[in-house]
């Protein structure tokens, strides 16, 4: 890695963009069932949880890399994007960004006043500022138990919006299952913010804050396999609903044991831009 301070793993489920992502100047993860070149980083040797991806998502890297690899990491900094989101310290339009401009515009390294944060989260995604039709189509039995969610914004939380889209009570189900350090306030959190740091994405620059956060957050999946299972789930909000539980609890778990700094995420999908 030339930036002697970051470690940016990006994750991609497509052999066809390795060659982009080194071209980044960062360390390619490849997730899925195809077939990966040796020289890059997969969830499957060693100690792996790799046959959860369809239902863990990222997850299965980190399972992976808290067993097997963050003993060979020097740098400072350990962050994860992935094919289409990136990290920048300045926010840039979607329609503004293509493969050429990309790669000036991506976080390279970790500059110096930012030091004395511990983590780097994703700018907030408010959950309460989608359209009223959006809500009222996804989840109208939600809606009616309960209309106040369409005259108060801050009735549409984060328990609000993942009922509404991982299915109904199962966050509460899922928190239930925590231990007694963290299950009142992530109670508290999802029921009183209407907004988290999205798309499983942090930067963090301890590896000893990094195993504690892997080793409150895996236990608790695996307790929720126990809930939920795995042939049962059906549609991309349940399938996935491991990952949705591990971005809301991220969030809450590294705001409330480090000192935290927000970034843009850029969006570009380079499947788009590497097949013309």
């Amino acid at each position: 890695m030339k930036n002697n301070n970051l470690n940016m793993f990006c994750i991609t489920l497509e052999p066809s963009h390795i060659d982009f992502i080194k071209s980044l100047d960062y360390i390619p993860v490849g997730l899925g069932t195809k077939k990966f070149p040796q020289d890059c980083l997969t969830d499957q040797s060693g100690n792996n949880i790799s046959k959860k991806n369809k239902f863990y998502g990222e997850y299965t890297f980190h399972y992976w890399l808290w067993k097997n690899y963050l003993n060979k990491i020097t740098q400072d900094w350990i962050g994860f994007c992935q094919y289409r989101k990136f990290w920048s310290l300045n926010f840039t339009p979607n329609n503004e960004i293509n493969l050429s401009n990309l790669k000036n515009k991506i976080l390279k390294k970790i500059p110096e006043q930012l030091n004395n944060f511990e983590v780097i989260l994703g700018n907030p995604f408010f959950v309460n500022q989608r359209k009223i039709m959006k809500f009222i189509k996804k989840g109208f039995p939600l809606i009616v138990s309960n209309p106040q969610v369409l005259f108060d914004s801050k009735v549409r939380n984060i328990k609000f919006h993942f009922d509404l889209m991982h299915g109904r009570n199962n966050l509460d189900k899922a928190i239930d299952l925590l231990n007694n350090e963290n299950k009142n306030d992530f109670r508290e959190f999802v029921n009183k913010e209407v907004s988290f740091n999205p798309h499983n994405m942090f930067i963090c620059k301890s590896k000893k804050l990094l195993i504690s956060y892997y080793n409150e957050i895996f236990p608790w999946l695996e307790k929720c396999e126990d809930l939920f299972g795995f042939e049962g789930l059906k549609g991309y909000g349940l399938t996935r609903i491991y990952g949705f539980l591990a971005e809301r609890f991220m969030s809450y778990w590294f705001k409330k044991n480090a000192n935290f700094k927000e970034l843009p995420i850029l969006f570009h999908d380079v499947r788009e831009s590497l097949s013309q």
